[in-house]
């Protein structure tokens, strides 16, 4: 009975153990600034997080930009 309730407590304990590791974001930025378009692509760690954070944190920088003929775009993503 007592290893009964032992392996109860500790697949209890399991479950609300978060998954928690470290992602890296990924962004891509694009501009049309020389006449054709130029990309490049920057990463970042996020730190230790659960997936659905880390993709929150990384969205945050997408962005998309019109100033006249200037045009500049980000999108970012976890890898």
């Amino acid at each position: 009975m007592k290893k009964m309730t032992l392996l109860a407590v500790a697949a209890l304990a399991m479950t609300f153990a978060s998954c928690k590791k470290d992602y890296t974001c990924e962004c891509k930025v694009t501009s049309n600034a020389t006449g054709t378009n130029v990309t490049s692509t920057t990463s970042g760690a996020t730190g230790k997080m659960k997936k659905a954070d880390a993709e929150a944190k990384c969205n945050e920088g997408d962005s998309n930009t019109t100033v006249g003929a200037l045009t500049v775009s980000s999108e970012c993503s976890i890898k």
